[in-house]
């Protein structure tokens, strides 16, 4: 840096990093249990075709929609089996809804929107499950229907809000 700062004075300290830099798993023995929610979504591109197929049930693997649902909610439940710090929670609820009838993009292609929200009583919060479950409901859709169009994308997975714990609620 021109400054002569270093990053390390500037950057907030990182919790998954101990003394020495290393990762690490934080402990949350000492937090509240509070009530803790967070909603997030993941959106996915595709020709009209495609969606087409998708909405009615006519993909060659048969009913997407039920199917990513449930995919979604595994992965909820089992996040820290693929994110490496994340603390396992006994969550209380896994809802995802599907938005089929997103205006098509300046590419004319049709949108699917999943909406995930995940709650739990506990002393972390639940941000990285409902991101997990938007990714992969995605990732299934896309998995499902990718004989019709290996095209498709998806375009983005977001936080849309969080509420709970010490940091208190969070919305953009």
């Amino acid at each position: 840096m021109s400054d002569g700062t270093s990053m390390a004075r500037r950057t907030p300290k990182l919790s998954h990093l101990n003394e020495r830099g290393e990762s690490r798993m934080v402990d949350v023995s000492g937090k509240d249990i509070t009530t803790r929610t967070a909603a997030a979504e993941a959106i996915l591109r595709m020709e009209p075709a495609t969606h087409a197929a998708v909405v009615q049930g006519s993909g060659p693997k048969g009913e997407v929609l039920p199917v990513a649902r449930v995919a979604g909610i595994m992965a909820a439940k089992r996040t820290p089996e693929a994110i490496p710090m994340c603390h396992p929670l006994a969550l209380s609820g896994v809802e995802i809804e599907f938005e089929t009838g997103l205006k098509h993009d300046t590419k004319g292609r049709a949108g699917i929107r999943v909406l995930v929200r995940v709650k739990c009583t506990g002393r972390t919060g639940v941000e990285m499950e409902a991101l997990h479950a938007a990714a992969v409901a995605a990732l299934t859709i896309y998995d499902m229907v990718k004989a019709l169009e290996k095209g498709m994308e998806v375009v983005s997975v977001r936080l849309l809000e969080k509420t709970g714990g010490k940091s208190g609620d969070w919305r953009p």
